[in-house]
């Protein structure tokens, strides 16, 4: 069982950053692919960024390549997501999540482990 707790959402206009941050307590958390979703009102639930155990296999949405970065750090049993050139249409709340798969996977039905979102929001 793993808990996963974000943080760091907020308000920003566009052209700003934020950084996410989701703390994972419970077992192993060293052996989960950790990923970072996205939900906007009336839309589905989109992949944004995933992370393998040891940090070295990343994978990022077209729509966010070369402006969102992810790591982790496990001795802090925390992955970030840090946002630079944030755009109105990246508004959403944003879930980070925990996958015992081999490989970083994009797709939600993967993910053992949710944590309860937070929000970020950009103002034009």
């Amino acid at each position: 069982q793993v808990q996963l707790v974000e943080s760091g959402g907020g308000l920003v206009q566009a052209g700003g950053s934020l950084r996410l941050s989701c703390a994972a307590s419970g077992r192993s958390f060293s052996n989960y692919v950790m990923g970072w979703f996205r939900q906007a009102p009336g839309k589905e639930r989109e992949f944004v960024a995933a992370i393998s155990w040891s940090g070295g296999s990343l994978q990022y949405a077209n729509s966010v390549k070369e402006r969102f970065t992810i790591s982790r750090d496990n001795a802090k049993n925390t992955v970030y997501l840090q946002m630079y050139s944030l755009k109105p249409e990246d508004t959403a709340v944003y879930f980070c999540a925990a996958a015992r798969t081999v490989v970083v996977v994009s797709n939600p039905a993967l993910y053992a482990y949710w944590g309860q979102g937070t929000q970020v929001t950009v103002s034009a």
